[in-house]
């Protein structure tokens, strides 16, 4: 959440997260993290960048739960990112046009916004 959109009375620790961080939601008993509309644009992509490096681990020797708490917990993420970031660039080379074209010799860079 931004500072503009911060609710009065919300404090600021050391490393910028307010209080709230510590009000976790839960789901069937189990801690999913902090909503992330109460998260600001840098602490969201902070989110994004840690859940997608531990991808991979969590596919592979995680439990069926992890897994799917990993899949939410993605969604979740990715889906408000998506909500602040409707007109992102979109890079040719990932459309299916540009996917035909690769072979082409044309490099992927990102330059038409999404829809």
């Amino acid at each position: 959440m931004v500072p503009s959109r911060m609710p009065l009375g919300v404090v600021f620790h050391r490393g910028g997260y307010p209080d709230r961080m510590n009000e976790h939601d839960t789901w069937d008993g189990t801690m999913t993290g902090v909503d992330p509309e109460r998260l600001d644009d840098q602490q969201l992509m902070k989110e994004l960048e840690t859940i997608h490096r531990t991808r991979h681990d969590t596919l592979l020797y995680g439990s069926n739960d992890a897994l799917r708490a990993h899949n939410e917990r993605m969604a979740q993420l990715e889906g408000e990112w998506l909500r602040r970031n409707p007109r992102r660039p979109v890079a040719a080379g990932r459309t299916r046009e540009g996917a035909r074209e690769r072979g082409s010799g044309q490099t992927a860079t990102p330059g038409t916004p999404g829809t």
